[in-house]
């Protein structure tokens, strides 16, 4: 498997459950700030120019996080990072949806490139703050749901508590802004496993 990412990236919460699950896999760095993303070599591989995007063994490629990890849960079964039970699927689901069709796009992508959301520079500075209040509602929605224990989930460790970490990783360590008490300590939980401490390094990040 080869992992096309960008450091930082939400692709950080993919490369987390490629070190769970513990299996033979490429790393692929794709420079979001320099473009690379946009150049004729990875738009062959993945035509949506962005990260995460999956290259299987048989060649075909996988993109959408969502689907990702849900393919790399499933597909290796034994790293447990997929529940068994129907309702705890759905949560599963729901929360990673929320991620990333949420907090991540309204509310950092408006931080981070605000220029995606208007075309007059003047505007920049109106279109960050919305982010940043955009996430920060997002992340008291997260506190206020909480259903789980140590992880998002009651059952467990899953690949919705990757989802929650990349995003909460940005708030934290990137934004520098706090987060709620549970999705705080969900992160510094995060921050010791060894498959994130893993990640982290090869993507040249701090905690």
């Amino acid at each position: 498997m080869k992992l096309y990412y960008s450091p930082g990236a939400c692709s950080l919460g993919i490369h987390v459950i490629l070190e769970e699950i513990g299996k033979p896999y490429e790393p692929t760095l794709v420079a979001l700030k320099d473009g690379a993303q946009h150049k004729a070599e990875y738009l062959a591989i993945n035509p949506k120019a962005k990260v995460p995007a999956l290259e299987r063994d048989d060649g075909s490629v996988l993109t959408e996080w969502q689907a990702i990890a849900f393919y790399l849960a499933n597909k290796f079964p034994e790293a447990g990072l997929w529940p068994a039970d129907p309702e705890e699927q759905a949560r599963a689901i729901e929360a990673m949806d929320y991620v990333c069709g949420t907090i991540h796009p309204q509310g950092f992508t408006r931080q981070f490139r605000t220029a995606n959301f208007t075309p007059n520079e003047a505007d920049h500075a109106a279109v960050a703050e919305k982010g940043r209040e955009i996430a920060a509602k997002g992340f008291e929605l997260v506190e206020k749901t909480w259903r789980g224990q140590e992880w998002v989930l009651p059952t467990g460790y899953s690949v919705a508590d990757a989802a929650l970490f990349f995003v909460s990783f940005w708030q934290a360590k990137r934004v520098k802004l706090a987060l709620p008490p549970k999705v705080a300590a969900h992160l510094e939980r995060m921050l010791a496993r060894p498959a994130v401490q893993r990640a982290l390094s090869q993507e040249g990040l701090s905690a």
